[in-house]
């Protein structure tokens, strides 16, 4: 458990937790220098108040601090496994896929055993490549291929992320379910299980002032649940998302739950909870016919018949059965408006404020005359004060994005990262109204954000999304929200996937697309092509019970298009929620680095690969006026084929997609930090300079080293932290 933590806070926060000092001093100053060395193979580094402190400490700690750190980080990298190319001597000597394919036929037809099947398919006018001996596994070992490649020669351009010097672990891990729990943004389901642990560590410690997001409550109402904690319900829904939690399912409600059979315990504190739900507020009834046939089920767990005790809970369930009428908020929300009255309809929403500002765009189209529209724009404005700090600047990104030219399209994207695009028929929103919109929400948001004070701001992190929910990301590093663009810098870019099947034979395959300014196909890079003025892939690999990788390998100067879109198709076996493990990456190199196809102190970016569909599109390239290229973060699915889905199928509907999302302008870190400069005391532009002698609130995309005790720190790994309560 203690190193389960451990991996945690410095996975989550780039920090180390600090083991206790020894009295007189401790001899780990070389010990701590060899694992300074060790993590920079990794692109890491220890800070300089890192390095100091592991210095006092025994030397035998400090190496199990070492090990168990190094084990983290090359996980979080990516170079946990060994990373082994089909084509030995990749990106060099990657042959012409024709006369690849020429070699491997030839190869077969020496094959005593391999040539009779392969003749009889010749002879239909069929060559099968999966069939031929030597084609989708390795040809060669990991160390043969080690021993083909030079060393890497560092560049000053390789990645160093700096690990910073924490408190003990239990104030660490503290901290961070404190952050976790109290997210104003829903979780990402890595970060939901990881929320579970460290709820389950200190369930009678410290907790925060509210948990405003139902997922995270189910979480930890199970923890207080196995602790005999008091539950924090407020809602029925709330008893079913634990009932969810407790059976390892869906707290999210998207995907049904098979409940287990619970003990008499677990059903009377789930009915006791219930009962005192609807007990204090009898509409909230209204809320079961929503979720009827997972409320039926879970009946059959609870059996609220044998406890006659809590009638108040049983009332749920005849709801659920149909035998009570409980009318929904969104029943009568919708009665009004197929009456037309709009205004009424408004008027009722007030008393749910996120719902309101949810509808307003459909109740602002549907207002007949000013008169109806002022009444709905009246009742925006008594609800912003109440409404949660996300889904005001949600709102606004919505906002800025309904301007509504012609021949516009919608683009829609689930939670789980599915998306798809529809045209986009709806009248635009009047500019007056638009700027009444954005006038109002920018005022409560400002009025919300804490006093900065000296505000001190990374350019860098300006034009990264603001994370409005933690399902708009993926676990890894160097990972941004979706919408977030950051520049791109070096000659060569590489892509990378690795995927280690569970049971079943799995085939992934990793590709690129080329596109030109109207997204029409340049090129592309797959195993149907392997070479091309771009650059080369490593080559295809078909099975992977020990874990197989593949890599692309871009020349950014020589690519011929404006945009370049990787993506990962399954050809066949197990979806990427199936599969033991399954991440993408990519590195940045310069020509003269030479190194094996992996190297993690190359790596900028490594995303786990955890969702609906059969393509996945982790992120694109895209070139800029200045001939510059940046990243434009995209954490995309795409359903795809049953199986055998590649890159030139499926290139059609990646360009309408890339296209629908490039015409959207996300709400960006320089949103908040415009509003919150009016405030501060002080604006500075970091340039890594020594910092300011007083506490500043710093944004960017690293923790420097060296910012003055009590400074607020925001990067990547707790933006979440920003978005108002």
């Amino acid at each position: 458990m203690v190193h389960a933590l451990e991996r945690l806070v410095v996975r989550h926060t780039r920090r180390l937790p600090l083991p206790a000092a020894s009295a007189g001093g401790g001899d780990g100053a070389a010990a701590a220098r060899q694992f300074d060395a060790a993590l920079m193979s990794a692109g890491f580094k220890l800070s300089t108040g890192l390095l100091e402190e592991l210095s006092r400490r025994p030397r035998e700690t400090v190496l199990a601090v070492a090990a168990r750190t190094l084990d983290t980080v090359r996980e979080t990298v990516g170079d946990h496994v060994r990373h082994n190319v089909y084509f030995i001597d990749f990106p060099a000597g990657v042959p012409d896929t024709v006369d690849f394919w020429r070699r491997c036929v030839a190869e077969a037809l020496d094959d005593d055993t391999a040539r009779p099947g392969l003749l009889a398919r010749l002879r239909d006018g069929v060559l099968d490549l999966l069939t031929l001996p030597s084609y989708g596994t390795y040809r060669h070992t990991y160390e043969r291929m080690l021993a083909a490649h030079d060393e890497l020669v560092a560049a000053a351009g390789d990645r160093l992320t700096v690990l910073h010097p924490g408190g003990t672990l239990d104030e660490e891990a503290t901290a961070l379910y404190l952050s976790l729990a109290g997210s104003t943004t829903p979780l990402g389901d890595e970060h939901l299980r990881d929320l579970a642990l460290l709820a389950a560590h200190r369930p009678d410690g410290p907790q925060p002032e509210e948990i405003p997001v139902r997922e995270s409550r189910a979480v930890v109402n199970r923890a207080r649940l196995d602790a005999g904690a008091p539950l924090l319900l407020d809602t029925a829904t709330d008893v079913l998302r634990l009932a969810c939690a407790l059976s390892d399912g869906d707290v999210g409600l998207r995907e049904p739950t098979r409940f287990r059979a619970m003990p008499r315990p677990v059903r009377r504190a789930l009915l006791g909870g219930l009962d005192a739900v609807v007990a204090g507020a009898p509409a909230k009834l209204g809320d079961v016919a929503e979720h009827r046939e997972a409320w039926k089920r879970l009946g059959e767990r609870l059996h609220p018949h044998e406890y006659p005790r809590w009638p108040h809970a049983a009332e749920v369930f005849a709801v659920a059965r149909g035998e009570k009428k409980a009318p929904s908020f969104d029943s009568r929300v919708e009665e009004l408006l197929g009456r037309g009255d709009v205004a009424g309809a408004a008027a009722l929403l007030t008393s749910a404020p996120g719902r309101l500002l949810r509808a307003l765009d459909r109740l602002l189209r549907a207002a007949d005359g000013p008169e109806e529209l002022d009444a709905v724009l009246a009742a925006f404005e008594s609800a912003v004060p109440r409404a949660s700090g996300r889904v005001l600047l949600s709102l606004r990104e919505h906002v800025q994005n309904r301007a509504g030219t012609a021949g516009e399209r919608r683009v829609f994207v689930n939670r789980l990262g599915a998306a798809w695009v529809t045209a986009d028929t709806r009248p635009p929103l009047p500019p007056a109204v638009r700027e009444r919109l954005r006038a109002v929400l920018d005022a409560e948001t400002r009025r919300r954000l804490p006093a900065p004070g000296h505000l001190l701001v990374d350019p860098a992190v300006l034009d990264v999304a603001l994370p409005l929910s933690g399902r708009a990301t993926t676990a890894g590093i160097g990972v941004l929200p979706r919408g977030s663009v950051s520049p791109v810098e070096g000659e060569l870019l590489r892509f990378f996937t690795y995927w280690k099947q569970t049971a079943r034979s799995t085939d992934y395959d990793l590709s690129a697309l080329v596109l030109d300014d109207d997204y029409a196909t340049v090129t592309w890079l797959s195993y149907t092509a392997l070479t091309a003025v771009e650059g080369a892939h490593s080559g295809d690999v078909t099975d992977a019970p020990d874990g197989a990788s593949e890599f692309i390998d871009l020349r950014l100067g020589a690519v011929r298009g404006s945009y370049v879109v990787p993506q990962v198709n399954l050809y066949s076996g197990e979806d990427f929620e199936e599969v033991e493990e399954s991440f993408f990456g990519f590195m940045l190199r310069e020509t003269e680095q030479k190194g094996r196809p992996f190297e993690p102190r190359t790596v900028r970016m490594k995303s786990d690969l955890r969702g609906p569909g059969r393509v996945a599109l982790p992120l694109a390239f895209e070139r800029g006026e200045d001939g510059g290229w940046r990243a434009r973060w995209l954490h995309l699915y795409l359903r795809g084929n049953p199986s055998a889905n590649r890159v030139e199928e499926n290139r059609a509907s990646v360009a309408v997609l890339l296209r629908s999302l490039l015409a959207r302008t996300p709400l960006t870190v320089r949103h908040l930090t415009d509003l919150m400069a009016s405030e501060a005391t002080a604006t500075t532009w970091w340039d890594g300079s020594t910092p300011p002698d007083g506490p500043v609130t710093y944004i960017g995309l690293e923790r420097p080293e060296g910012l003055p005790p009590g400074s607020r720190v925001f990067t990547p790994e707790n933006l979440r932290d920003l978005i108002p309560a």
